[in-house]
C-alpha cells in the first residue's frame, strides 16, 4: 500500500515559560503577545490548506495557536497531543532542577510525579494510528515534547528519541513517507518562511 498522507506538527506559539524555559505540561498559561503574532504567521504560511483532519491539543495555547492559525473551526480536540506532565517539575526550569540534581536530563532521568516517556510514547502512537487512518494530510496543534516524541515514534525509534528533534514554539514540521519508508520531510521551520505545500 502506497502511503501519501502527511502529518503536519504545528508547535503553539510562545507562552511566558516556554519564554523562560519552564517546563509547561499541564499548566494551561495563554500566548504571549509574540506567540499570537507566529500563530497568525503560521495561518499565512499555510495560506488556507486544507487538511483531511485537524486535531488540537485541549490547552489554551495550543487551541489559540490553532485558532489564530485559521483552523479552530474545523479541530477536534484531541486529550493525547497534551503536553508530558511533568509532576514535580512543572514550571521549573532544567537549570533550577539540576541544582538539585546535578546532570538531570528528562529523557534520560525522567520525572517524579509524572508520565514516563514511554508513557508519553503510547499516548503518541494513538495519535499516528488515529491520524494514518484518514485519507490526506493531518494537521496535528501541540507541545514541543509530544510532538518530538510522536516524530521518534513515527520514525520507529524509541520515545526518548526525541532528544534529537529541537522544535521551537509556532514552528512547524511534516512527517511523510519516501517510497514507503517514514521520513521527516520538514523540520522546525519558522512560519516567516514562504513554500507551504
Amino acid at each position: 500500500m502506497l502511503h501519501t498522507n502527511r502529518l503536519w506538527l504545528i508547535r503553539h506559539g510562545e507562552t511566558e515559560w516556554s519564554l523562560s524555559g519552564a517546563h509547561t505540561g499541564r499548566t494551561d498559561l495563554p500566548l504571549t503577545p509574540k506567540g499570537q503574532a507566529r500563530a497568525a504567521a503560521i495561518g499565512r504560511y499555510l495560506e488556507g490548506k486544507k487538511f483531511a483532519l485537524v486535531l488540537a491539543s485541549p490547552l489554551q495555547r495550543a487551541r489559540e495557536t490553532c485558532r489564530l492559525a485559521g483552523y479552530g473551526d474545523v479541530a477536534q480536540p484531541e486529550p493525547d497531543l497534551m503536553e508530558w506532565s511533568y509532576g514535580a517539575y512543572e514550571g521549573r526550569t532544567s537549570a533550577e532542577i539540576q541544582r538539585e540534581i546535578p546532570g538531570w536530563n528528562i529523557w534520560t532521568n525522567g520525572v517524579v510525579g509524572g508520565e514516563t516517556v514511554e508513557q508519553v510514547g503510547e499516548r503518541a502512537r494513538r495519535v499516528i494510528a488515529r491520524a494514518t487512518a484518514v485519507e490526506g494530510d493531518v494537521a496535528l496543534f501541540a507541545h514541543g515534547h509530544i510532538l518530538r516524541i510522536l516524530t521518534a515514534c513515527w520514525l520507529g525509534l524509541e520515545p526518548a528519541g526525541g532528544r534529537f528533534f529541537a522544535f521551537d514554539t509556532a514552528c512547524l514540521s511534516v512527517l511523510g513517507y519516501e517510497r514507503g519508508t517514514r521520513v521527516i520531510e520538514r523540520w522546525n521551520q519558522s512560519p516567516e518562511a514562504r513554500g507551504a505545500a
